[in-house]
């Protein structure tokens, strides 16, 4: 059944959206961590994104999605009003959460909306939530103000320093585990660059880091394997075992390899798909 979009916003315009679908019965059974997977037209892919915030009592879910290929460029041709084919979920494991003190969550890019929900989660259990987020700049950070209405603290850093710590989140990240010892544990959810980047970090520290991960996948339920990842030396599926494990022992070089895979075939139906929607 067609899920109906009741709002879309454009947060950086021509790259990234926020959408409000009305999908009751999803909200009513997501967690912080669990994601959907979505389809715009019968002949097109299953895109996952994880659920950025729901609202049970409304019946609606929130997500947020980069335009990067054909799929997500087809979804940012929809707008208020129009229906997504269908949407899936919630899927995978939602994020482990207890009250246990001070949790730090940390996001970059898009990252940072799906850290929202975990975050979010955290804070209503009682956890003190220390929020770290990053972009290349201030023009695309996505979600400090949502951020702000429930974390404790909240540190901000931008590669080019247009806004807060000139610099990257992983610089706040060390710093503020140097500080504080009673952090309980780190969430990190963004680019596997910089999630790889955030576990060398903690490793250190003995501190316990959970990374959301995002690899290629095709039904999302775990028949298709694509979504495989190596954690601890075995193989898992992000879309049942996960999408989040212990970033400390993430196979992350054979990940990137795995992203890269079809990058060339992806292009390419990235510019046939620009081609027909321009009429050539």
């Amino acid at each position: 059944m067609p899920t109906p979009i009741l709002v879309k916003e454009s947060l950086i315009p021509g790259k990234t959206s926020k959408m409000v679908l009305k999908a009751p019965e999803i909200a009513s059974h997501a967690k912080p961590g669990h994601f959907v997977m979505l389809r715009v037209s019968p002949t097109g892919e299953r895109v996952p994104l994880t659920i950025a915030d729901t609202d049970k009592e409304n019946g609606t879910i929130t997500i947020v999605y980069l335009v990067v290929g054909k799929s997500t460029a087809a979804l940012e041709q929809l707008k208020a009003g129009d229906a997504i084919l269908d949407v899936c979920g919630p899927l995978g494991k939602p994020t482990h959460i207890e009250k246990k003190g001070t949790v730090i969550c940390l996001g970059g890019g898009t990252g940072v909306a799906a850290m929202h929900h975990i975050a979010k989660g955290h804070h209503l259990v009682g956890n003190k939530v220390v929020g770290i987020i990053g972009a290349r700049s201030k023009d695309l950070l996505l979600f400090e103000k949502e951020l702000s209405l429930f974390a404790d603290e909240l540190l901000v850093s931008t590669d080019d320093g247009s806004y807060g710590h000139k610099g990257f989140v992983t610089d706040l990240l060390k710093d503020r585990l140097e500080k504080d010892k009673d952090i309980f544990e780190v969430v990190a959810v963004g680019p596997v660059p910089m999630m790889q980047a955030v576990a060398g970090v903690t490793k250190p520290f003995g501190v316990k880091t959970t990374v959301s991960l995002n690899p290629i996948m095709v039904d999302g339920i775990g028949m298709c394997g694509a979504c495989r990842v190596t954690v601890g030396g075995k193989t898992k599926f992000a879309c049942v075992d996960g999408p989040e494990f212990d970033g400390h022992e993430v196979d992350f070089a054979e990940l990137r390899r795995r992203l890269g895979a079809f990058r060339a075939q992806e292009q390419q139906s990235m510019d046939l798909f620009r081609s027909q929607s321009n009429g050539n």
